[in-house]
């Protein structure tokens, strides 16, 4: 007997609407982020594409609250910001400087409690091309309508993991 390569959730037939809504509400918060930031900037784009998964399909866990959203990322992007202003002139401290920045983020988001794995995307696109004031609006934008969202949607949201 073959296996299927595709499969689809068993949940999915009976809870169909919270798998198109919270979809959408997922894409709205990327849509924020695209449209505030260029290419330039992919890797913070995907930490807030990584953070929509967590919040809209798995709104329950604790890295989804906006605590850990909001908290994460705001560590990501000042670790990513005090390791943008070490210079770094050759490959090796560059890599030296943004695998820093990672490590820091994590670090100071575990003692803190806020917990939130995409936000060390964060602070590695930080990292890598700095910081500005068009960066900080697009993230502070982000993942507070992000965290916005998923409070006003609280009710009506359901696990999809």
């Amino acid at each position: 007997m073959r296996k299927a390569l595709i499969k689809i959730d068993g949940e999915f037939r009976r809870y169909w609407k919270h798998y198109v809504l919270q979809s959408l509400l997922a894409t709205l918060s990327v849509f924020v982020v695209l449209y505030f930031l260029s290419l330039q900037h992919a890797v913070i784009i995907a930490s807030i594409g990584a953070s929509a998964f967590i919040v809209f399909a798995m709104p329950d866990y604790v890295t989804a609250q906006a605590r850990n959203v909001i908290g994460g990322h705001v560590v990501g992007l000042f670790s990513g910001f005090l390791f943008s202003l070490i210079p770094h002139p050759f490959l090796f401290s560059s890599i030296l400087i943004y695998s820093l920045a990672v490590g820091a983020s994590i670090f100071t988001m575990v003692v803190t409690d806020t917990e939130h794995p995409p936000a060390a995307g964060t602070a590695l696109g930080v990292a890598m091309t700095g910081i500005s004031l068009h960066v900080l609006v697009a993230v502070v934008l982000s993942i507070g309508l992000i965290s916005l969202i998923h409070w006003l949607f609280k009710p009506y949201l359901k696990d999809l993991t």
